[in-house]
């Protein structure tokens, strides 16, 4: 039988018999993983199909431990042989490390699957025809250009969509499965002004088709935001209020899970290393972990240990509640896993999140942005200038100045500069607009003060 040939629902049992097989052969403990994937793009521009990939993927992975060293090998070869292979070569790579103390699975105790359907695959994803799908995209494209003369080009539109399984296994008497589904489109229009150009972007994106915004809603969408950035100026340096619009505000989010995953608080590598129980933010902020939600994107039943997902408060109301761990980060720190145990095929598991979202507030964009006489509202984020050590905060900004509380012209070519200790006790407003559009998820934000340097 070839890989290609073996069923999903065949792959539990290929990985109980992985494990049987690798403590046959000397382990004290194992894990298998396995994955497979069938993704789907089709780019258009300007109407013409441009590029049309679709590509599948199917491989093993597979952890031993012989005491407390540890081997991992891999494989996409599920027929016999091939799984033979792979087991000999992680028991072979074990016997060749050195002992780590922390190295273990979760204990007995620890492992589990949340039960109940989490809706996170869709048939209809894998019904849709190729022709629809590149219609989608081209609706979405046209739909941008068609929205006013000053949209001028396109880089693009595209449908994208993925259907996904993963299979876990091991010796301690765990094994569970599930499969997924998304799609997505998006839209890239280019809007021209006295010869200047400036380009934007928009998508949807849903466990299932239905669950898509229309085309013609992300292209208008894409469209509007790439003619309000035309005309743009570089301000002069000041200290003003500034407010992320969602779609910035998650790579704020994206710091702060940075700096409490269990790696870098063990290394102390984090500003909020050693700080659990202290207040470290202003009252308005609740931070959470979620990977039980469901149809989200960040949901499943089980964490890549076995470990059931779970609701963790990081931060509530200021207070910083938990760091986010796997088994090995848990056990340096002396704590307990907290069901965010992330990896690939193969190899060691990391640390991922859930839905990682702030809770929302109580008032609207609008109603924030008319408390603001002249502030900052950033739409977009350039660079990568931000030291989770230490907290210090720099980063190029594009977006629209604020005057009398509305929206008065686009500004670009300035960096926004703070700390995130500052900017976490400095949060003024949180929006009631929180929308989860990806596994980490944010309102609008506004910070009482920030360094907005421009000329």
């Amino acid at each position: 039988m070839t890989a290609a040939a073996v069923a999903f629902d065949a792959l539990p049992e290929i990985a109980q018999d992985t494990i049987r097989q690798a403590i046959a052969g000397g382990a004290t403990d194992a894990e298998c993983t396995m994955a497979e994937g069938s993704e789907f793009s089709a780019n258009v521009r300007m109407g013409e199909l441009e590029t049309l990939k679709e590509a599948g993927s199917r491989g093993a992975g597979l952890r031993v431990l012989i005491g407390r060293r540890m081997g991992s090998s891999y494989t996409s070869d599920l027929t016999p042989e091939g799984i033979r292979f792979m087991v000999k070569s992680a028991i072979d790579l074990a016997s060749l490390t050195t002992e780590d103390p922390h190295a273990s699975l979760p204990d007995a105790d620890e492992l589990g699957s949340i039960g109940g359907d989490l809706r996170l695959f869709s048939d209809d994803v894998a019904g849709l025809s190729t022709e629809l799908k590149i219609e989608t995209a081209r609706r979405a494209e046209a739909a941008a250009l068609a929205f006013d003369p000053k949209i001028t080009k396109s880089e693009g539109a595209s449908f994208d969509s993925n259907i996904g399984g993963r299979v876990f296994a091991n010796s301690r008497g765990f094994v569970g499965a599930y499969r997924s589904t998304y799609c997505s489109v998006s839209a890239v229009p280019v809007a021209t002004l006295n010869g200047a150009m400036e380009r934007d972007y928009w998508h949807t994106v849903a466990r299932d088709f239905a669950g898509l915004d229309s085309p013609e809603s992300v292209g208008r969408i894409a469209a509007e935001r790439a003619i309000r950035r035309l005309g743009a100026v570089k301000m002069e340096t000041q200290r003003a209020p500034v407010i992320f619009e969602p779609r910035v505000a998650r790579s704020l989010l994206g710091n702060l899970f940075d700096a409490v995953e269990g790696r870098s608080i063990y290394r102390e590598a984090s500003f909020l290393a050693g700080k659990l129980g202290e207040k470290i933010a202003d009252e308005r902020i609740t931070l959470i972990d979620d990977g039980t939600i469901p149809r989200l994107f960040g949901t499943q039943p089980f964490d890549d240990e076995g470990v059931p997902t779970r609701r963790t408060p990081v931060i509530e109301r200021g207070v910083l509640k938990s760091y986010l761990l796997n088994t090995y980060t848990a056990r340096k720190l002396g704590m307990k896993t907290t069901g965010n145990a992330s990896r690939g095929v193969t190899g060691n598991a990391g640390i991922g999140h859930g839905n990682f979202f702030l809770e929302a507030g109580e008032k609207t964009p609008a109603e924030i942005l008319r408390g603001v006489k002249n502030g900052f509202f950033v739409t977009e984020l350039i660079g990568s200038g931000v030291n989770t050590v230490t907290g210090d905060y720099s980063r190029g900004a594009v977006g629209i100045w604020i005057r009398d509380g509305e929206l008065a012209f686009p500004v670009s070519e300035v960096t926004i500069a703070s700390t995130l200790q500052e900017m976490l006790n400095g949060i003024a407003e949180i929006g009631s607009d929180l929308e989860f559009r990806g596994s980490v998820s944010a309102p609008t934000i506004m910070i009482g003060e920030m360094t907005v340097a421009g000329r």
